[in-house]
């Protein structure tokens, strides 16, 4: 999966799944633009990468602010072939008939609204070119349900739904997009966790582990590159067989 040059954009790119992304994306050939909230954070990754990297400080869940980060990209690296929408928010965890309303509009507005605004922004070029690919980050909450998180659950299954739709209607253009699944991931989140608690969420993956940064975004590379050209409106997991699983 050679990326040869092509610009690809990826959002909530200053740590975890996108942090590693941006990585591995670089090393194998492609121009990153990086969009996140945390410009100083945002800084010291692309320093880390190098001149095939370039960061565009943002919060997706405005939109203006989303927008110009993209055209910047654009301006800097030329037009944006490929889209990683990976950034998101947990939105908490609290009894439904207690869940804060502003929460729910916030959690929708960075997971789901900010997709379709970036993928609205970035398609017309597509368009014209004749080919792009977008993936979206959902989450096994874009399968199942889960209890005192409406607004993740409700976010994540709405962003699988606009992925499809997406899909679909961008086919005829040569467009593809698809949503990868991560399971339980060894992110920064995670690691905060109690080890013992860790060792519960462990138990209840088929493999008996948690998976890596880097085997996710393997399985991302292979979705955004070429080698996946017959590949759209899928939805992959990469989770250790959690959601084949009648255990979980």
């Amino acid at each position: 999966m050679n990326f040869n040059g092509k610009h690809i954009v990826i959002t909530g790119a200053s740590s975890g799944i996108g942090l590693v992304a941006a990585q591995m994306l670089a090393a194998r050939g492609a121009r990153v633009s990086l969009i996140a909230r945390r410009k100083d954070v945002l800084d010291e990754v692309v320093a880390g990468i190098g001149s095939s990297a370039a960061g565009f400080p943002a919060d997706v869940g405005d939109k203006a602010a989303l927008e110009g980060a993209l055209d910047s990209a654009a301006a800097h690296f030329g037009p944006i072939e490929a889209l990683f929408a990976n950034a998101g928010l947990t939105g908490g965890f609290t009894p439904f008939t207690a869940f804060d309303p502003a929460v729910f509009e916030e959690t929708l507005r960075v997971n789901l609204s900010s997709v379709f605004w970036a993928a609205q922004k970035v398609l017309p070029p597509m368009i014209e070119a004749g080919k792009g690919s977008i993936l979206v980050t959902g989450s096994m909450a874009s399968k199942r349900g889960m209890a005192m998180n409406p607004a993740y659950v409700s976010s994540k299954h709405g962003v699988l739904g606009l992925t499809r739709a997406i899909a679909v209607e961008m086919a005829p253009h040569g467009i593809r997009a698809n949503c990868i699944i991560p399971g339980f991931i060894e992110t920064e989140a995670l690691a905060r966790i109690p080890h013992e608690q860790k060792g519960r969420i462990a138990a209840r993956v088929p493999q008996r582990r948690m998976g890596s940064c880097e085997e996710l975004v393997e399985v991302a590379c292979f979705l955004l590159s070429d080698a996946a050209s017959h590949v759209t409106g899928q939805d992959w997991a990469v989770d250790g067989g959690v959601l084949e699983s009648i255990e979980v």
